[in-house]
Protein backbone atom coordinates (compact mmCIF):
# COMPACT_ATOMS: atom_id res chain seq x y z
CA UNK A 1 0.00 0.00 0.00
CA UNK A 2 1.29 3.44 -0.91
CA UNK A 3 0.69 6.30 1.52
CA UNK A 4 -0.14 9.66 -0.07
CA UNK A 5 -0.83 13.09 1.35
CA UNK A 6 -4.60 13.48 1.76
CA UNK A 7 -4.56 17.14 0.72
CA UNK A 8 -2.68 16.36 -2.50
CA UNK A 9 -4.93 13.38 -3.24
CA UNK A 10 -8.17 15.32 -2.74
CA UNK A 11 -6.75 18.22 -4.77
CA UNK A 12 -6.19 15.80 -7.65
CA UNK A 13 -9.74 14.41 -7.29
CA UNK A 14 -11.07 17.97 -7.20
CA UNK A 15 -9.35 18.69 -10.52
CA UNK A 16 -11.01 15.61 -12.01
CA UNK A 17 -14.44 16.79 -10.85
CA UNK A 18 -13.76 20.18 -12.46
CA UNK A 19 -13.23 18.25 -15.71
CA UNK A 20 -16.71 16.75 -15.33
CA UNK A 21 -15.63 13.36 -14.02
CA UNK A 22 -17.21 11.43 -11.16
CA UNK A 23 -14.60 10.04 -8.76
CA UNK A 24 -14.49 7.83 -5.68
CA UNK A 25 -12.43 7.65 -2.54
CA UNK A 26 -12.18 5.76 0.73
CA UNK A 27 -13.56 7.67 3.71
CA UNK A 28 -10.98 9.10 6.10
CA UNK A 29 -12.07 10.55 9.43
CA UNK A 30 -14.93 10.08 11.82
CA UNK A 31 -17.12 13.18 11.38
CA UNK A 32 -19.73 11.29 9.33
CA UNK A 33 -20.23 8.39 11.78
CA UNK A 34 -22.58 6.52 12.06
CA UNK A 35 -23.52 6.85 8.37
CA UNK A 36 -19.97 6.51 7.04
CA UNK A 37 -17.10 4.78 8.83
CA UNK A 38 -13.38 5.63 8.58
CA UNK A 39 -11.47 3.29 6.22
CA UNK A 40 -14.55 1.07 5.67
CA UNK A 41 -16.82 3.08 3.39
CA UNK A 42 -16.39 4.76 0.00
CA UNK A 43 -18.00 7.80 -1.59
CA UNK A 44 -18.61 8.82 -5.21
CA UNK A 45 -18.74 12.52 -5.96
CA UNK A 46 -18.88 14.96 -8.83
CA UNK A 47 -19.18 18.67 -9.53
CA UNK A 48 -22.66 19.81 -8.49
CA UNK A 49 -25.05 19.92 -11.45
CA UNK A 50 -28.04 21.31 -9.54
CA UNK A 51 -28.82 23.71 -6.71
CA UNK A 52 -27.53 22.44 -3.40
CA UNK A 53 -30.07 21.84 -0.64
CA UNK A 54 -30.44 20.85 2.99
CA UNK A 55 -29.24 17.30 3.62
CA UNK A 56 -26.86 17.12 0.65
CA UNK A 57 -23.43 15.69 1.41
CA UNK A 58 -20.79 17.91 -0.14
CA UNK A 59 -17.03 18.30 -0.30
CA UNK A 60 -15.66 21.75 0.45
CA UNK A 61 -12.37 23.42 1.17
CA UNK A 62 -11.96 25.57 4.24
CA UNK A 63 -10.07 28.84 3.96
CA UNK A 64 -7.13 27.14 5.75
CA UNK A 65 -6.89 24.63 2.86
CA UNK A 66 -8.41 21.66 4.70
CA UNK A 67 -10.79 19.46 2.70
CA UNK A 68 -14.00 18.39 4.46
CA UNK A 69 -17.02 16.30 3.55
CA UNK A 70 -20.12 17.19 5.58
CA UNK A 71 -23.82 17.65 5.16
CA UNK A 72 -25.62 20.92 4.42
CA UNK A 73 -27.64 21.90 7.47
CA UNK A 74 -28.99 25.15 6.08
CA UNK A 75 -28.52 27.66 3.31
CA UNK A 76 -28.93 31.31 4.31
CA UNK A 77 -28.29 34.60 2.54
CA UNK A 78 -24.76 34.74 3.99
CA UNK A 79 -23.79 31.21 2.89
CA UNK A 80 -24.02 27.51 3.68
CA UNK A 81 -23.98 25.99 7.15
CA UNK A 82 -22.54 22.48 7.51
CA UNK A 83 -22.47 19.68 10.02
CA UNK A 84 -20.94 16.21 10.10
CA UNK A 85 -23.24 13.34 11.09
CA UNK A 86 -21.20 12.74 14.26
CA UNK A 87 -21.18 16.41 15.24
CA UNK A 88 -23.39 18.77 17.19
CA UNK A 89 -21.60 22.02 16.24
CA UNK A 90 -22.65 23.74 13.04
CA UNK A 91 -19.94 25.31 10.85
CA UNK A 92 -20.52 28.31 8.68
CA UNK A 93 -21.17 30.35 6.83
CA UNK A 94 -19.29 28.86 3.88
CA UNK A 95 -19.21 30.50 0.49
CA UNK A 96 -20.62 28.65 -2.49
CA UNK A 97 -17.20 28.76 -4.21
CA UNK A 98 -15.76 26.66 -1.34
CA UNK A 99 -18.05 23.75 -2.26
CA UNK A 100 -16.64 21.75 -5.16
CA UNK A 101 -18.41 18.39 -5.11
CA UNK A 102 -21.71 16.69 -4.38
CA UNK A 103 -21.68 13.13 -3.03
CA UNK A 104 -23.80 11.04 -5.42
CA UNK A 105 -23.61 7.60 -3.79
CA UNK A 106 -21.76 5.76 -1.05
CA UNK A 107 -20.57 2.25 -0.39
CA UNK A 108 -21.71 1.54 3.15
CA UNK A 109 -20.92 -1.85 4.70
CA UNK A 110 -20.02 -3.11 1.22
CA UNK A 111 -23.35 -2.09 -0.37
CA UNK A 112 -23.73 0.82 -2.78
CA UNK A 113 -26.58 3.15 -1.85
CA UNK A 114 -27.74 6.53 -3.03
CA UNK A 115 -30.60 9.00 -2.93
CA UNK A 116 -33.87 7.22 -2.23
CA UNK A 117 -32.33 4.49 -0.06
CA UNK A 118 -33.77 4.26 3.48
CA UNK A 119 -30.47 5.08 5.25
CA UNK A 120 -29.66 7.86 2.80
CA UNK A 121 -33.04 9.51 3.49
CA UNK A 122 -32.79 8.89 7.25
CA UNK A 123 -29.48 10.77 7.58
CA UNK A 124 -30.49 13.41 5.02
CA UNK A 125 -33.72 14.31 6.82
CA UNK A 126 -34.30 12.82 10.28
CA UNK A 127 -30.69 12.90 11.54
CA UNK A 128 -30.48 16.61 10.67
CA UNK A 129 -33.54 17.32 12.84
CA UNK A 130 -32.19 15.65 15.99
CA UNK A 131 -28.87 17.45 16.42
CA UNK A 132 -29.44 18.07 20.18
CA UNK A 133 -29.98 14.32 20.72
CA UNK A 134 -26.90 13.18 18.81
CA UNK A 135 -24.56 13.01 21.81
CA UNK A 136 -26.87 10.58 23.60
CA UNK A 137 -27.56 8.56 20.47
CA UNK A 138 -23.84 8.35 19.61
CA UNK A 139 -23.10 7.23 23.16
CA UNK A 140 -25.70 4.46 22.84
CA UNK A 141 -24.40 3.57 19.35
CA UNK A 142 -20.88 3.22 20.81
CA UNK A 143 -22.17 0.91 23.55
CA UNK A 144 -23.95 -1.29 21.01
CA UNK A 145 -20.90 -1.46 18.75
Amino acid sequence: MKIVDTGEYVSMLRELTEQGKEVSMLISGSSMVPFLIHRRDYIYFKKPNRSLRRGDMVFYQRDNGQFVMHRIWKKKSDGYYMIGDAQTEIEGPLREDQIFALITKVQRKGKWIGPGDFWWKFFEHIWLCIIPLRRVLMFLYGKIK
